[in-house]
């Protein structure tokens, strides 16, 4: 099996041993991304819907980078932080797929990284 690393500017770079994303075959594994803007390193300060909006544009970059975008996405695994979060979280979600939506999961968990509220993997197919 072919395994390419990929990486891109235009999102967070891994804070651990980690890839941003692993294209396998034709299938790409993106890892969870948190609402760290790429240019400053900072998590993004605002209410639920701007945090999820970056997160949703560091995904978004990531599947570019792959030459995909969320069309081309299968699942997605949504942890948050408080599940009070998630009408809101949904919302800003739902702009990207508004045809066809991924299979997911939404779970609650205690803490995530930089303790941010969000944090959303997924996997697209080409």
């Amino acid at each position: 099996m072919n395994k390419q690393i990929i990486n891109t500017e235009k999102a967070p770079a891994p804070i651990g041993p980690y890839s941003q994303s692993v294209l396998a075959g034709n299938t790409l594994y993106v890892s969870g991304q948190i609402a760290i803007d790429p240019t400053t390193g900072e998590v993004v300060k605002g209410d639920i819907r701007e945090e999820t909006a970056q997160v949703m544009k560091n995904l978004k970059n990531i599947l570019m980078a792959a030459d995909m975008d969320f069309s081309n996405v299968v699942k997605c695994s949504i942890f948050v932080g408080d599940m009070g979060n998630f009408s809101a979280i949904n919302e800003v979600y739902g702009q990207h797929f508004p045809k066809n939506p991924p299979a997911r999961e939404t779970v609650e968990v205690s803490a995530l990284p930089k303790y941010v509220n969000v944090e959303i993997s997924c996997i697209a197919i080409k």
